[in-house]
């Protein structure tokens, strides 16, 4: 997926992967996750999320990547806050109070960058990817992020014969497959996703579809 893709996505506002309100896996499962705690959080290919400000609000500095500039734009304007913008190289940075939005090539970043990052919330990054690069994402974060690091995983599971990503289809194996060298996993949740769920019918899911959540932490 090159990097036109997304960003002819945002311009055209083709962004039905966006969710309008706070994701209720992240609202149920992260103080499990998390506990009382407020470590600091990367969300990778964040949009313009809800979830941040949820996540901001609860104490947490927050790390977002995104590499639309729309995107990170719409996050402030849309909550009407206003953002200081940091030009720079391979990342803008737009920046409120603790939270970031790094606007830049995720793929750009280096473990000195995410070195007091002890969680990462990702609903939207390794679905939004297709097969062939979600290796690459996972060996890249894995990189990057300290040994400890705990992640709060969301994925979504439906016949691709019925829709094209993005989002992908990613099965409870691959997840196993992908972490289960560098990580400890546990399959916190997997629940059917109903025919009249609005993302179901408004993608044509007839099949059914499923969502799960896995907490994982690096070794």
């Amino acid at each position: 997926m090159e990097h036109e893709f997304w960003h002819e996505r945002w311009a055209k506002d083709q962004i039905g992967f966006h969710e309008g309100t706070v994701n209720q896996y992240l609202h149920d499962h992260w103080a499990e996750l998390a506990g009382q705690g407020n470590d600091a959080v990367l969300v990778p290919l964040c949009g313009k999320a809800h979830d941040m400000w949820w996540l901001h609000d609860r104490g947490h500095p927050i790390i977002g990547v995104e590499l639309s500039d729309i995107a990170c734009k719409d996050f402030f304007e849309e909550a009407q806050e206003k953002a200081s913008v940091h030009p720079g190289e391979p990342f803008t940075v737009f920046r409120h109070d603790n939270l970031q939005i790094w606007c830049g090539d995720f793929f750009q970043l280096v473990p000195d960058d995410l070195k007091h990052v002890r969680l990462v919330y990702d609903r939207a990054a390794l679905i939004a990817l297709p097969k062939e690069m979600r290796k690459r994402y996972v060996e890249h974060l894995t990189a990057v992020i300290p040994d400890g690091t705990k992640i709060l995983l969301i994925t979504l599971d439906y016949d691709s014969e019925e829709m094209q990503g993005p989002p992908f289809n990613v099965t409870d194996q691959e997840v196993f497959e992908l972490y289960g060298d560098d990580y400890e996993i546990n399959h916190v949740l997997k629940r059917d996703m109903a025919r009249d769920n609005p993302f179901a019918k408004r993608r044509g899911l007839r099949n059914g579809a499923a969502e799960s959540v896995f907490t994982l932490r690096k070794k």
